[in-house]
């Protein structure tokens, strides 16, 4: 068992530079923001959604709304494109599910 748990950690084990740390650092940050960790469980329970429906389920006003959108969409958390008149998002980057998940086993424990 020992010697599979080596295994594994070696396959894990990456040599990060202060670079790549600071990059994932400002994901975590702009995940640590209720709302934002709400707009991902949204967009993987109900799939893509417009943003009116994200301000309703999300009960917050358009700019509010807009504005945690843009900051997700600048690191690639989310992702946009127009539909006719309206702009429909959908999660960018699937590994901030891993991200919610643990945090959904943690609740659970």
């Amino acid at each position: 068992m020992l010697g599979v748990m080596k295994a594994k950690s070696k396959s894990c084990s990456q040599d990060l530079s202060v670079e790549e740390l600071g990059r994932m650092a400002q994901v975590l940050k702009l995940l640590a923001h209720p709302y934002r960790l709400k707009i991902i469980d949204l967009l993987e329970s109900g799939g893509d959604a417009p943003v009116h429906r994200l301000m309703d389920r999300l009960d917050l006003p358009q700019a509010a709304t807009s504005n945690h959108l843009k900051k997700m969409r600048r690191v690639g958390l989310v992702e946009c494109r127009r539909q006719g008149k309206e702009i429909w998002y959908s999660l960018g980057d699937r590994r901030s599910l891993t991200i919610l998940n643990c945090m959904r086993a943690k609740k659970g424990a």
